[in-house]
């Protein structure tokens, strides 16, 4: 019988962690306090750079070195405006790793990071991602589900895991997404990947900065509350977003349904539409983490939420992850 350790060896070496668990980057959420803690606490916390500019970036690894001397990464944007000057601040900062979300990177980014001997880490929406991401020479995957919160893709975690585990071998691959106890670690990593990314697990952590409103959202949540935004009218796209159903929620709905009725009827163009829906949630997000107004901000989160019932240390967190996860493993005693 494989132990925990052995389970996920190949993660905690790629890693240079104890435990093979990275921290999901979420904006407004994922900084220098909760990153540092995670890493401290044995997992690999991850900085959510966000929208920030490169000074502010620097900055904020600055403060997170000064607050942990294990792994961490930074996690980029691919569509921020100012991504090679990002690139160039980690290289400045001697970060090791970054994880690249919110698309497919060009060669030119990944050959411009590993010039900088940082390790790159790339998201993997479908199998044929996966391959091409392996051949542009990233070191690591991310496979998420759409169980996760945030951004989201279409495909269960469960789904894209049996589509790809078995086929990419030569890097490791983390798998995220709804994982929210120790059993299901287990299980992933039994089934071949090298560890896990849990993100909505950590927001109720003590070291995280979030509003108390907003952790107590998290905790008075059940999991069908975290729910996947709805679009209308293929001709005004919506991008899939998890979240607590709020009043903002609804007010998205409402408001999807005046402006198509608005194109109908001629008042508006097609272009103008489509931008208020796009820019109805701007500042949405810090609305709800940093002011704690948890009605008309935006609430993202996991459909692992409702296993997020009380507020604890990072450390504690991750230690109980781990018991269920060793005495799964054992079995029945």
């Amino acid at each position: 019988m494989s132990t925990l350790k052995a389970l996920w060896q190949r993660g905690r070496d790629f890693l240079g962690v104890e435990h093979a668990i990275l921290g999901g980057a979420m904006t407004w959420v994922s900084e220098r306090n909760l990153v540092a803690a995670i890493s401290n606490a044995g997992g690999f916390g991850v900085l959510a750079c966000g929208a920030m500019p490169p000074d502010i970036l620097a900055k904020e690894i600055a403060a997170t070195k000064a607050l942990t001397d294990k792994p961490y990464g930074v996690n980029l944007i691919l569509m921020h405006p100012l991504l090679t000057e990002l690139i160039q601040a980690c290289k400045n900062q001697g970060v090791s790793f970054v994880v690249l979300a919110g698309g497919l990177p060009t060669q030119t980014i990944i050959d411009n990071l590993k010039a900088g001997n940082i390790k790159v880490i790339a998201f993997a929406p479908n199998l044929s991602f996966a391959k091409k991401l392996v051949r542009m020479g990233v070191d690591a995957l991310v496979i998420e589900g759409s169980e996760a919160g945030g951004h989201i893709g279409p495909v269960s975690t469960s789904v894209l895991a049996q589509e790809i585990l078995p086929h990419v071998k030569e890097v490791p691959v983390f798998v995220a997404g709804g994982i929210g106890r120790g059993e299901a670690i287990v299980e992933y990593v039994r089934m071949g990947a090298a560890g896990v990314q849990l993100g909505t697990r950590f927001v109720c952590a003590h070291e995280c900065v979030a509003h108390p409103a907003f952790k107590q959202a998290f905790i008075r949540a059940k999991a069908r509350d975290a729910i996947a935004s709805v679009q209308l009218d293929e001709r005004f796209p919506v991008t899939p977003v998890r979240a607590l159903a709020n009043k903002a929620t609804a007010a998205f709905q409402h408001t999807q349904t005046a402006i198509i009725g608005r194109f109908q009827s001629g008042e508006i163009e097609l272009k103008a539409g489509q931008l208020e829906i796009e820019h109805f949630w701007a500042g949405a997000l810090r609305r709800a983490v940093v002011d704690g107004d948890i009605d008309n901000g935006s609430l993202m989160a996991g459909q692992s939420v409702g296993m997020v019932t009380e507020e604890q240390s990072t450390q504690m967190i991750i230690d109980e992850l781990i018991d269920q996860a060793k005495s799964y493993i054992r079995g029945p005693s």
